[in-house]
């Protein structure tokens, strides 16, 4: 078995020349070529900006750009049946394919209806401002383009919860609607973060249990997916998403794998949710992700050694999906915490080749953000393949220092000339002894990241002693897997 890497495959500012899906179809030998058996696309679905949409900002999730609606037909990424193609495409390659599941919340309505409310305040959503009012909630989706194909399903008021625009009075709030609360078994932040945004999904109405999952196995029969990429998990009713996964598990037959976005840097709120979801899915481990910017931005004074501590690797590496950034934090982004470049190839190493969770490589550290003039991370290509050929058996951690860690991978007989060290520091320059296994004694090996022109040769009783420059990385593989690697990419 070769590892699991998945890909990212996009970043916010991709062109809105719908081209995409295209795209992604034409790159799919390139992508298994790099390393990568994992996919996550951006949600297909129509959204509220129509042509412009991302995709998060849901308008009708059977419109996978074949209809006539929000003035366009196609999507951002283009049309239903290039989108299809791009999926079998990667398919073809043994790439699994992850879609973007959004089901948080509905945008871009298409009438409003008067509704009965209770303002709640921003910042203690279970704290009531004044009295019940009546409010205009744009809460209607008819979706007159589809005209009723795939499902006649209509959304009013009574499917959600909240919004937070009253269209009477033209001015934003945070709105509940009358009868309904917000989800009890939710993340407690601003008391209760039930509501993100648009018109606020109640998922404890049956209606909308039923309609999500008959969507989802419209979903399944349509695309054909490996697995998924759940959305803003923190703001939905705990309970929603375990049950909704054992019906699409249960209909598709098969072990579909589910990574979610809960975004927090508190490890105890994420593992409180998996204990509440049954282990039943992983997580995206956004407090490493954290850690990450805390070491670049502290100036050599972040303690290395303890970059690991609370986060999901560290607690809970089976159900742990590992990334470095993604389209929320890069420049410009309402979760913006983008890495800074030096200290990315780095972070990738530290969940390229680590023998813990499934790392996720982001589109725009691949491909570079033209947006912002961000060139692709130097090196990344190496790691992959690194990652790919070399990162297996047993491994052998060094975290005993502030400023310079590493660990070592012993390789396994299944993987030819495998065994991989990994030594790197965010201050100055400097060395460690690693042990690499008694059965490579002898062997000669190279920093393939070009930092170390010298070779490294390891001794009889399996240690060797390695070197970094200052605020780098270096990869050390063994000079017979050097030869290939440089073949390869």
């Amino acid at each position: 078995m070769t590892n699991h890497t998945m890909m990212q495959y996009f970043e916010w500012y991709l062109p809105e020349n719908g081209l995409h899906w295209r795209r992604c179809a034409a790159q799919a030998q390139n992508l298994k070529k790099a390393g990568i058996d994992m996919v996550w696309l951006p949600p297909a679905y129509k959204g509220a900006a129509g042509s412009k949409s991302v995709g998060y900002d849901v308008y009708d999730t059977y419109d996978l750009g074949e209809f006539d609606q929000k003035g366009t037909v196609r999507t951002k990424y283009g049309t239903r049946e290039e989108y299809l193609q791009a999926v079998r495409s990667l398919q073809e390659q043994g790439i699994q394919v992850l879609t973007d599941i959004v089901l948080n919340h509905k945008m871009g309505a298409d009438a409003a209806e008067t509704v009965i409310a209770d303002e709640t305040q921003d910042t203690d959503r279970n704290r009531e401002i004044g009295s019940d009012r009546t409010i205009l909630a744009w809460t209607c989706f008819d979706f007159p383009g589809r005209k009723g194909k795939y499902s006649s399903f209509q959304w009013r008021a009574r499917h959600f919860s909240g919004t937070d625009w009253d269209e009477n009075a033209k001015r934003r709030g945070i709105f509940r609607f009358d009868g309904k609360n917000w989800e009890r078994k939710i993340d407690d932040e601003y008391g209760n973060y039930d509501y993100l945004m648009g018109a606020d999904l109640d998922t404890d109405q049956p209606e909308v249990v039923k309609e999500t999952a008959d969507w989802g196995k419209w979903y399944l029969d349509t695309v054909h997916m490996d697995g998924f990429r759940l959305d803003a998990v923190k703001h939905i009713g705990f309970d929603f998403y375990r049950e909704w996964l054992k019906a699409m598990r249960s209909y598709a037959g098969k072990e579909l794998f589910a990574v979610g976005e809960y975004w927090s840097k508190d490890i105890n709120r994420l593992r409180n949710y998996l204990g509440t979801l049954e282990y039943s899915l992983s997580l995206f481990d956004v407090p490493l992700h954290f850690h990450f910017l805390e070491a670049a931005t502290s100036n050599g004074n972040y303690d290395m050694s303890r970059i690991y501590e609370n986060t999901l690797t560290e607690a809970a590496p089976a159900c742990t999906v590992t990334f470095v950034d993604n389209h929320d934090t890069q420049p410009g982004q309402a979760l913006y915490s983008f890495i800074p470049a030096w200290f990315k190839p780095l972070a990738y190493a530290l969940i390229l080749l680590r023998d813990t969770g499934i790392p996720c490589v982001f589109y725009g550290d691949c491909y570079g953000i033209p947006h912002d003039r961000i060139s692709p991370v130097p090196g990344l290509l190496k790691l992959l393949k690194v990652r790919e050929l070399y990162a297996y058996g047993k491994e052998n951690l060094f975290f005993d220092d502030p400023s310079v860690v590493g660990f070592t991978r012993e390789g396994d007989s299944e993987h030819p000339d495998s065994g991989v060290a990994v030594l790197l520091t965010d201050s100055v320059a400097g060395s460690k002894r690693m042990y690499m296994g008694q059965q490579h004694a002898g062997k000669n090996m190279t920093d393939v990241m070009g930092g170390v022109s010298e070779t490294v040769t390891v001794g009889p009783d399996g240690w060797a002693g390695f070197s970094v420059g200052g605020g780098a990385v270096s990869v050390w593989i063994f000079e017979k897997a050097a030869e290939k690697l440089y073949i390869e990419v």
